[in-house]
């Protein structure tokens, strides 16, 4: 079982930035890949980025691209989520996951994710 705690949400002008991180329980943590998704009112959760248990590879959505990275630190079981260049559309609650790996999995589908924060919101103004 892993438990995950998102920090970092808040109140940001368009163009801002916002550090996300996602502290995960247990000794485990660097067999996890581990994901970002985000989730606006009214629309589905969506995939942001994800990274390997290692940290060497990583993928993001389209519509984050070059202005959010991940990254993790195994030591400080924690996995990070930068973002810069905000903008208003990026206003969502944003929840990290964890997922067992497996080659065959796709993990841009949030059902492939085996544990799943409590979510931090992030607002960004215009």
């Amino acid at each position: 079982q892993v438990q995950l705690v998102e920090s970092g949400g808040g109140l940001v002008q368009a163009g801002g930035s916002l550090r996300l991180s996602c502290a995960a329980s247990g000794r485990t943590f660097s067999t996890y890949v581990m994901g970002w998704f985000r989730q606006a009112p009214g629309k589905e959760r969506e995939f942001v980025a994800h990274i390997s248990g290692s940290g060497d590879n990583t993928y993001y959505a389209d519509s984050v691209k070059g202005r959010f990275t991940i990254s993790r630190d195994n030591a400080k079981n924690t996995v990070y989520l930068q973002m810069n260049s905000l903008k208003p559309e990026d206003t969502a609650g944003y929840y990290c996951a964890a997922a067992w790996p497996n080659p065959y999995r796709d993990y841009k589908r949030r059902a492939n994710y085996d544990y799943w924060g409590q979510g931090t919101q992030v607002t960004v103004s215009s």
